[in-house]
């Protein structure tokens, strides 16, 4: 079995989804990185949702980027590739294994030590610490149940024209089952409703991966 139908399959999805995941296959790079996440027992960014990370990021010519959850630098891999040649990703994570074998990851995919910035802590305690308006894309793949917070701190984050991405932000299918009343679903719809109704935004929820809810900041 393909990496990419092992990927569709994992996620659960129909022919068309699954085509739209595939669409854009590994290469060696992703390849080993996601390996290496394996054995971290990391779960990565599948591979829709990077894809349209480093579309984003392109089209932004982002130079300045917040990504909160690092793991071993998947979706950092997908950030950088669509970055400007002097842009910098500031990845944070708890984890300072997770933050080593990031760093591996985009050393060994060639980007230099000064294109990425790895902050260890707690993402709520080092937002309020970044510079405010000075970021064109803030990524968020970390607690789902922090979500709401993270929303907030990303906002302020971001310059006119910015965009924000939330992952997974469907639940594996729980957000819309009606009955699900746990603390991490309510975040997730707690996000998405405010995101939707904030007037500082214009949102968009792709059904990539897990669900990617994007929005520009006007």
């Amino acid at each position: 079995m393909s990496s990419e139908t092992q990927t569709t399959a994992a996620l659960g999805l129909g022919d068309d989804a699954a085509y739209v995941e595939g669409y854009l296959p590994d290469d060696e790079t992703l390849a080993t990185a996601r390996a290496r996440a394996a054995e971290f027992g990391c779960e990565p960014l599948d591979q829709g949702s990077g894809a349209t990370l480093c579309f984003l990021a392109t089209t932004l010519r982002a130079r300045a980027v917040v990504e909160i959850g690092t793991g071993i630098g998947v979706s950092g891999l997908y950030l950088l590739r669509g970055m400007a040649e002097d842009g910098v990703l500031t990845t944070i994570d708890i984890e300072p294994e997770y933050h080593r074998a990031a760093r591996r990851t985009f050393l060994d995919a060639g980007f230099a030590p000064g294109r990425m910035r790895l902050i260890m802590g707690q993402a709520l305690d080092v937002l309020p610490r970044l510079t405010s308006g000075g970021y064109d894309l803030v990524f968020i793949d970390a607690t789902r149940a922090e979500y709401p917070s993270y929303y907030e701190h990303a906002v302020h984050l971001l310059r006119p024209g910015g965009v924000l991405a939330f992952s997974g932000v469907l639940g594996g299918g729980r957000v819309h089952e009606q009955g699900r009343r746990d603390a991490e679903t309510l975040a997730l719809r707690e996000v998405a409703r405010a995101i939707r109704e904030d007037e500082r935004l214009v949102p968009a929820l792709l059904p990539v991966g897990g669900g990617l809810l994007v929005a520009a900041h006007y």
